[in-house]
């Protein structure tokens, strides 16, 4: 096993767990590693895993952090959003969306660098080991994917500390004790899940939140903003343009002062068990909203319930690893031609924990006031049309109730 891999490319966080692995390479394959290291907007200082990963013998050639904002936002998270994708209705996918963007990273450098493997973090019970797997394979069929969890006898915190100190791998002291719950963060999202999380009856600590305010303790006069969209994606904040990751992060401090974008979820991972976790995606709920809120005067009635239909399987490929595979292709590009004119402004009003749309206006708006004005419509709807509309429409219920008399 351990000839038949020369080098490997991990995905290195430089945290206790990511440079255990980093160290269970090189003894246990022998081979030279090559870290990676995303920045996707987590909101850590990223420099002190170069110099954690030259400290255990990496050269500094081998060590790839890599600004991927713009490419995160630009080419996942908006295209998800086009979509207007939550899985099981609510969550906006904040960790999914992530792992494709780091697995093409990863078998990008694997090829720079001549490695014939790659490697993750990713533990055995959890959705990620597939979503970086899959997006891996899709991306080069012969790739080997080393997935330590799922190798190695480490069962606890308590093992990895050891094996650290064995090996002279620097544990900080805060990563001595139990962590209380774990974390994964992102520009568009922080998760929270584990220990203390781990019973549903029981409320989220009010220490386990990151990213908001508590939405009782936030302003108590609320704030109107507006977003500009061009075919389906965000251009502007308050007449401001902005690039994908840049209004992506205004948006997030907005979230944050008003306490929006809390959800306490119990799902279904892709492996099978239902897990509970604590998502806080600010900035991503308020851009939610908008987006819904500038299609429901742009698309037709048809593409917009169409869409709608089509969400659940959308939300579903990504949540389960699948960004790279045909049909969520497919169905991008049939969600990216419902965009052709979803382009507008909307107003928000963001008040203690909701992001509520007041207003929107497009020059390719459907809503047509003289259509459903109250008032005199001046010929534009014959209302006497209506009779013979509902007189078919009932003909099958005037018959089904007959056969039941």
């Amino acid at each position: 096993m351990s000839e038949s891999i020369k080098r490997v490319v991990l995905a290195y966080s430089g945290g206790l767990d990511t440079s255990v692995i980093l160290k269970w390479l090189q003894v246990t394959y022998g081979c030279e590693v090559v870290t990676f290291t995303a920045d996707l907007g987590q909101g850590e200082e990223l420099e002190p895993a170069r110099a954690k990963a030259e400290l255990m013998g990496i050269k500094p050639e081998h060590i790839y952090i890599d600004d991927v904002r713009e490419e995160f936002v630009r080419d996942f998270v908006f295209p998800m959003m086009r979509a207007n994708a939550r899985y099981e209705g609510d969550y906006l996918l904040g960790t999914s969306i992530a792992r494709p963007l780091i697995s093409k990273r990863l078998v990008e450098i694997a090829k720079e660098v001549g490695a014939d493997a790659v490697a993750h973090g990713a533990t055995g019970k959890g959705n990620d080991q597939v979503r970086f797997e899959l997006s891996a394979y899709a991306l080069n069929p012969d790739i080997k994917v080393i997935a330590p969890w799922r190798e190695w006898d480490l069962t606890s915190r308590t093992a990895l500390i050891d094996f650290a100190e064995k090996n002279q791998i620097p544990v900080p002291k805060d990563k001595r004790g139990e962590s209380p719950f774990s974390t994964d963060a992102n520009l568009l999202h922080t998760s929270s899940e584990g220990k203390v999380l781990e019973d549903p009856w029981e409320e989220t600590p009010d220490y386990v939140y990151s990213r908001t305010v508590d939405p009782e303790d936030a302003p108590d006069t609320p704030e109107y903003i507006t977003i500009d969209f061009e075919k389906g994606d965000g251009v502007a904040l308050n007449g401001q343009a902005m690039s994908p990751a840049t209004l992506l992060a205004a948006l997030n401090d907005l979230g944050r002062k008003h306490g929006i974008g809390r959800l306490d979820l119990v799902e279904n991972r892709f492996v099978g068990m239902k897990s509970r976790g604590m998502y806080e995606t600010p900035g991503g709920e308020i851009y939610a909203r908008a987006h819904r809120g500038i299609e429901s005067i742009t698309l037709d009635r048809g593409a917009a319930h169409l869409k709608d239909e089509l969400m659940p399987k959308y939300a579903e490929l990504i949540y389960n690893g699948f960004w790279f595979a045909p049909e969520r292709e497919m169905l991008q590009a049939a969600i990216d031609h419902s965009q052709t004119n979803v382009t507008g402004t909307v107003r928000l009003k963001l008040y203690k924990g909701n992001a509520s749309v007041v207003g929107r206006k497009s020059p390719f708006s459907l809503y047509s006031e003289r259509h459903v004005t109250f008032e005199d419509d001046a010929g534009a709807y014959d209302q006497k049309d209506a009779a013979g509309f509902i007189k078919l429409n009932a003909l099958r219920l005037k018959l089904l109730a007959k056969q039941g008399q």
